[in-house]
C-alpha cells in the first residue's frame, strides 16, 4: 500500500488505482526497452569500430622506412653494405666500403640490418649493377651481434629465392675463440644456399692477429673483382670526402645540448626503464675495494646499486659499462690543436637520406665528444691516417702517413711497427708529428665511437637482487715509445669512490644476457675453471648454489679450479671461498699459485692431477663444465687437458676425445666465457 500511495502522489489527481498499476508497468517496459536499446547501440558501435582500428594505425609509413630497396632507388645507390657490429669495427669497415664505391662510378650506403626488412634482398636485382656486402662480426661463442640477431633468425627460417642477388662477405672474428668467424661463414654459406651469387670470396679477419691488415688485403682484391663483374673502372685515386658538415652553435639553449647521454637527451636526469645500450641506467657505486694484498697490479671489487631500476639479471650475465676518457688526455687535444673544447657544435650528415644524422649525439661540445663519445686511446686505423695526411705541412710526415695507409707491403709493415706494436693512439701521433694539425671537427668525424666494456657479473640475483658486482683488474703498461698507456674503463672504475665528497659516484650501465648458465637441476655437478678475474661469474654461481642449499634443495658437487700468481698477493675472494668451502657449498677448492715455486703451476695442471674424479663427474654424473678467462692460452690449455682425460678414461683416440668434448659443448655442458 505504501508503494501504491507513493505512486499515486506523482499521478494526476483524476487517475484511478488501476490506471496507477498500468502506469508502473509502462514505466518498467519503457525502462527495459530503453536499457536494451542502449546496450545494443553501444555494443553495435563497438563492433563497428573494431574493423576501423587498423585504418587509424597507418602501417604504410614504417614499411616504407624499413625498405632499403626503396631508399636505394630514391637516392641512386646500387651498393648496400650491411654490418653486424658489437664494438663498432664492422660498422666502421662498412662505412669505408660504402665510401669506396664512388671511385668506381658506383654509389654505396652502409646499413644496420636491425633497421631494415632483409627479406627485400630478393628485390635487389631491380637495381642496375646492384651488390650487397656483409661485414659480419662474431660475438661470444659463435653468436651474431645484437643488431644482426633478427637477420640471423631470418636466414635460418627463410626459404626465399635470392637467385638475383649478388653478394660478398667479410667476417670479423678472433682465432683464439672456438667458433672463429662463425657468423661470417654462416652468412656466406646460407646466402649461396638460397641461390645468391657470390662475386668475391669470403674474407676472414682475425682480431688476434692484425684485423686492419686482413681487411685491407681483402678490400684491395674485392674491388677489382667488382669492376670485372660489372665492367666498370676506377675513376681516380682514393680521395678524402667529408661525410659530415660542421655547425658551430654560438647562441644555443644549453638544455638542448648533450652532455654524455647515449640516446635520449636528458636521459641521465630523468631515468626511465627499460634500460639498454641506448638508455643505460646510472647505478650508484656502493662499494669499491682493492682485492689483492700486494703486487704491482690493482684488482678490485665494485658493487653497483640497481634498486628501483627494474633491471633483472641472472648468474652468468654480463654488465656493460660506459666509461669516460681521462680528462688530462682530453685537455691535451685542446692544447695541441689550439681549440676551445667547450665550443658547442653539431656534425650533420651531408646525406640527408641517411638514418645516421650524426656520428654521435649532437649538439654537444668537443670536450663532451672526446670524453664520452670517441675512442681516443686505441691505435687509429689506416683510413684515419689517410684522411689526416692532407693536414700535415711537413712533406716527410705526410708521406709517412700516406705510406702507412697504403696497401703496399712496406706500408703495412710500417703501420704494424709504428702504430700497432708501438701502441700509438691519435694523441701520440699528433705529438710525434708536429706538423700534423687537423681541424678538430674532422678528427671527431674520423675517430670511432667509444664502446661499452663488458664484465662478467660476480654476484647472484638470488642473493643480491638490488646489486651487481664487478671484479676487474686495472690495465696499465708502458709502450715502446716510453709512454704510459692506461685502460679506459678499468682506470675510470678504479676512481669511482663511493660517496666522494658527499656525492654519489655513478656508472652508466645495462645488463646483457648470456648463455653462461647454471644447470637447470641444482643436483647436477658443476666444474668451474676461472683463474684471475675469470673467477667473477663463479662467485655468482657459488652464491646461488649456497642459496639453493639454504632453500633445502639437493645441490650437486660444486668444484672450483682457481689460479693466481702468488698466494699472499692476488688470491681473490680468499675469505669468501674459504667460508663456502667450510659450509660445504664448495665441495672442492683447487688453487694454483703459478709463481710461488720455481716451476709454474696453472689450473690445467691441477685438472690433470684430479683427472679420475673429473671423468667420473663428467661421464657418470653428467657434470657441466664452465671455463672463464683468457682465451688465447688458458682456455685452450684447459680444453687440451679435457681431451687427455677423455682419451685416457674413455678409452678413445685423440679425434674421438675431441669429438666427445665438442658434443659436450653442443649440449651446453661445456661453456666458455672468455676474452683475448
Amino acid at each position: 500500500m505504501g508503494d501504491a500511495g507513493m505512486e499515486s502522489t506523482v499521478s494526476p489527481p483524476e487517475s484511478t488505482a488501476q490506471d496507477s498499476f498500468f502506469s508502473m508497468t509502462d514505466v518498467f517496459l519503457i525502462s527495459l526497452i530503453t536499457g536494451l536499446f542502449t546496450y545494443w547501440f553501444f555494443f553495435r558501435k563497438k563492433k563497428e569500430e573494431i574493423p576501423d582500428l587498423p585504418k587509424i594505425q597507418t602501417v604504410s609509413s614504417p614499411a616504407r622506412d624499413s625498405s632499403f630497396i626503396e631508399k636505394m632507388k630514391k637516392t641512386g645507390r646500387n651498393i648496400v653494405v650491411f654490418y653486424g657490429s658489437q664494438t663498432g669495427t664492422a660498422e666502421e669497415f662498412a662505412n669505408r666500403l660504402s665510401k669506396d664505391a664512388h671511385r668506381y662510378g658506383l654509389r654505396g650506403m652502409a646499413a644496420d640490418p636491425e633497421e631494415y626488412d632483409l627479406s627485400d634482398l630478393s628485390r635487389l636485382s631491380e637495381i642496375d649493377k646492384s651488390l650487397a656486402v656483409f661485414c659480419m662480426a662474431t660475438y661470444g661463442e659463435g653468436d651474431p651481434t645484437d643488431n644482426a640477431q633478427d637477420f640471423y633468425d631470418w636466414l635460418q627460417e627463410a626459404d626465399a629465392d635470392l637467385s638475383g642477388l649478388r653478394f660478398a662477405v667479410f667476417g670479423l672474428g678472433n682465432k683464439t675463440y672456438e667458433h672463429f668467424n662463425a657468423m661470417g661463414k654462416y652468412v656466406d654459406k646460407r646466402l649461396e644456399e638460397l641461390g645468391a651469387q657470390r662475386i668475391f670470396e669470403l674474407g676472414l679477419g682475425d682480431d688476434d692477429g692484425n684485423l686492419e691488415e686482413d681487411f685491407i688485403t681483402w678490400r684491395e682484391q674485392f674491388w677489382p673483382a667488382v669492376c670485372e663483374h660489372f665492367g666498370v673502372e676506377a675513376t681516380g685515386e682514393e680521395s678524402s670526402i667529408r661525410q659530415y658538415e660542421l655547425v658551430v652553435h654560438t647562441d644555443v639553449n644549453m638544455s638542448k645540448v648533450y652532455t654524455g647521454e647515449m640516446g635520449r637527451l636528458k636521459s641521465y636526469e630523468n631515468q626511465k626503464p627499460p634500460f639498454d645500450a641506448k638508455n643505460p641506467f646510472l647505478a650508484v657505486v656502493t662499494e669499491n675495494r682493492k682485492l689483492n694484498e700486494g703486487g704491482e697490479r690493482h684488482l678490485m671489487h665494485l658493487e653497483l646499486d640497481i634498486s628501483n631500476s627494474k633491471i633483472r639479471y641472472e648468474s652468468g650475465d654480463h654488465v656493460a659499462v660506459y666509461p669516460a676518457n681521462d680528462a688530462s688526455l682530453v685537455n691535451q687535444f685542446g692544447e695541441i690543436l689550439g681549440t676551445d673544447l667547450d665550443t658547442v657544435m653539431s656534425l650533420n650528415n651531408l646525406d640527408e637520406e641517411s638514418n645516421k644524422k650524426h656520428p654521435f649525439p649532437c649538439p654537444t661540445s668537443y670536450r663532451t665528444a672526446l670524453t664520452y663519445y670517441l675512442d681516443i686511446t686505441n691505435p687509429p686505423r689506416t683510413n684515419v691516417l689517410y684522411e689526416l695526411a692532407q693536414y700535415a705541412t711537413d712533406t716527410g710526415e705526410q708521406e709517412q702517413l700516406r705510406k702507412m695507409a697504403s696497401s703496399t707491403a712496406e706500408g703495412k709493415a710500417l703501420y704494424l711497427s709504428w702504430v700497432v706494436e708501438a701502441r700509438r693512439n691519435i694523441l701520440a701521433i699528433l705529438q710525434d708529428m708536429p706538423s700534423l694539425r687537423p681541424p678538430i671537427d674532422h678528427l671527431c668525424e674520423l675517430l670511432p665511437r667509444l664502446q661499452a666494456r663488458y664484465y662478467s657479473i660476480a654476484s647472484s640475483s638470488k642473493v643480491h637482487p638490488n646489486s651487481i658486482h664487478i671484479c676487474a683488474v686495472t690495465v696499465e703498461y708502458e709502450t715502446k715509445t716510453g709512454r704510459l698507456n692506461k685502460g679506459v674503463a678499468t682506470n675510470w672504475l678504479k676512481n669511482k669512490v663511493p660517496n666522494e665528497n658527499g656525492r654519489n659516484s655513478l656508472v652508466p650501465m645495462y645488463v646483457r644476457k648470456s648463455q653462461f648458465r647454471l644447470p637447470f637441476k641444482p643436483s647436477t655437478p658443476v666444474i668451474m675453471i676461472g683463474p684471475g678475474t675469470g673467477i667473477a661469474p663463479f662467485m655468482g654461481f657459488i652464491q646461488e648454489r649456497a642459496w639453493l642449499k639454504e632453500q633445502g634443495k639437493e645441490v650437486g658437487e660444486t668444484v672450483l679450479y682457481y689460479g693466481c700468481r702468488h698466494e699472499r698477493e692476488d688470491y681473490l675472494y680468499r675469505q669468501e671461498l674459504a667460508r663456502f668451502k667450510q659450509e660445504g657449498v664448495l665441495t672442492q677448492l683447487n688453487v694454483a699459485f703459478s709463481r710461488d715455486q720455481a716451476e709454474k703451476v696453472y689450473v690445467q695442471h691441477l685438472i690433470k692431477k684430479n683427472k679420475e674424479h673429473i671423468w667420473k663427474l663428467v661421464n657418470d654424473g653428467n657434470a657441466h663444465i664452465y671455463v672463464c678467462g683468457d682465451a688465447r692460452n688458458m682456455a685452450r690449455d684447459v680444453q687440451n687437458a679435457f681431451y687427455e682425460i677423455v682419451a685416457e678414461y674413455g678409452n678413445m683416440n685423440q679425434p674421438q676425445a675431441v669429438d666427445y668434448v665438442k658434443k659436450l659443448m653442443t649440449k651446453g655442458r661445456y661453456s666458455l666465457d672468455v676474452w683475448s
